[in-house]
């Protein structure tokens, strides 16, 4: 078929794509949210990290059953499809397309100028920076949009060099914490360490979220990924395991070098301050530009899905303008048109991210939330009807399949929500107006069409 995306990518490519989506900048950017949430409290920071990772690792492992069992378009909204109907993938697929993928793109372009201006001693927030996040924007559009297959390769080589960094982190960062005490005199300190209040872990845990989120956009491949009944299954839980061991070894050896009062103070300087106490100012830096590295590999797969998101729509005969977003381009088997609004997105919620955290004076009034944690806990809510569903509809599958490790997604669900509404407080509520808003737009574009064949 002429509108059919070509299967291009492999195993290597989908794990690459789960790891390198989760790992690249919430690590080192939540890293500082942690420590000062809970005071410098390492045991409390490690939990959060620890229970953030299980939450993913079941959610993961449920999606892979689902994963293994249908294949059509775009993961998440063909299981939201399949399970709960075709309204509902509808509306998932728009929330997915106009507020979690850009949003959470818009912030890891921010974070990636947020290094690279550390590095080289400018501003973090002022013009430089944001001027420096749009055209990393552009410059990963551009590669995924125009190059798909060095779009793949990108992720696969940077999700190597990501490792680099973590791993140098967590082994040597551990090993010279031990010999100079440091990581014993962090850990004494955490236990006469009395956070703010109750709510110290719990914001940790939505800041976290950041951190382990991206793994669900791996889903938006499906259709582009060879036996993807098989390999994508896979690569949502060999990658989901490997993350979760990766952000906890590394936050130990975080937590090794550098005394945590000291982290705190430091602010965006922590990391290469962590970096060039454990391998000195050269290699430490050489380390650093592996950081950076490291959130740009993130912000590549954050956009393979983004560029996607309209696409998933008007494959379905949905949203705005479908004949005109379904097209791929004849050379890249691309959906050009789709990207395009992807970027444009991105862009917007860019200037929102910058207007309601950075500038300093809240653009939005009391509507200046933030866009890097709480569309991350909206997903989480619109998870519970699909596992709800999969309990009642998937009856030949064994009760382990079934009902455990569904109804144990939808504890932890609830337990996400939970933690953002006690962390964020009235801040869910303006967050909860700008979502109603934006979903209620798509109300306009639904139609009452046969979501596969198309026929009104």
């Amino acid at each position: 078929m002429k509108d059919q995306l070509q299967k291009r990518y492999g195993l290597p490519m989908a794990i690459a794509m789960v790891i390198g989506i989760v790992i690249g900048s919430g690590v080192f950017f939540k890293a500082e949210t942690v420590l000062k949430a809970t005071g410098g409290n390492v045991s409390t920071g490690i939990l959060a990290w620890a229970i953030v990772g299980v939450v993913m690792i079941i959610c993961a492992y449920s999606f892979s059953i689902l994963a293994s069992r249908y294949e059509k378009v775009n993961g998440v909204v063909d299981y939201s499809e399949v399970m709960v109907g075709p309204r509902y993938g509808y509306y998932m697929g728009w929330f997915m397309t106009f507020i979690y993928q850009p949003s959470i793109t818009a912030v890891l372009a921010w974070v990636s100028a947020r290094y690279t201006c550390v590095l080289l001693g400018w501003d973090i927030t002022g013009g430089a920076c944001m001027t420096i996040a749009a055209f990393y924007l552009i410059a990963s559009y551009a590669v995924n949009a125009l190059s798909p297959r060095i779009g793949g390769k990108v992720q696969v080589s940077t999700t190597v060099i990501k490792l680099i960094p973590l791993a140098a982190m967590a082994v040597v960062g551990t090993i010279v914490g031990l010999a100079k005490g440091t990581l014993m005199q962090n850990f004494a300190a955490a236990a006469q360490t009395v956070t703010e209040g109750s709510t110290g872990l719990f914001t940790s845990v939505v800041a976290v979220a950041f951190a382990y989120e991206g793994w669900i956009i791996a889903t938006s491949i499906n259709a582009e990924l060879r036996d993807a009944k098989k390999n994508l299954p896979r690569a949502l839980v060999i990658g989901s395991l490997i993350v979760v061991a990766v952000y906890i070894l590394y936050y130990i050896g975080l937590a090794s070098v550098v005394p945590s009062d000291v982290l705190m103070q430091s602010g965006e300087q922590s990391a290469r301050l962590a970096f060039s106490q454990v391998f000195g100012s050269v290699a430490g830096t050489l380390l650093f530009v592996f950081v950076i590295i490291s959130c740009l590999g993130t912000l590549n797969g954050l956009m393979i899905g983004s560029i996607r998101g309209i696409y998933a729509l008007a494959a379905r005969n949905q949203g705005p303008k479908p004949e005109v977003f379904v097209s791929l381009d004849g050379k890249t088997n691309m959906p050009g048109n789709s990207a395009i609004i992807g970027l444009m997105f991105c862009m917007l919620w860019l200037a929102y991210f910058f207007g309601a955290n950075l500038d300093g004076v809240k653009w939005f009034g009391a509507f200046s939330f933030d866009s890097s944690e709480l569309p991350i806990i909206t997903l989480y809510g619109a998870y519970i009807p699909v596992f709800l569903r999969m309990v009642k509809k998937e009856r030949d599958l064994p009760v382990f399949k079934r009902v455990v490790m569904p109804i144990l997604a939808i504890l932890s669900c609830l337990f996400m929500v939970a933690a953002a509404i006690i962390g964020h407080g009235m801040a869910v509520v303006y967050y909860l107006v700008v979502f109603s808003v934006i979903m209620l737009a798509g109300t306009m574009f639904h139609r009452r069409a046969d979501p596969v064949s198309g026929k009104k």
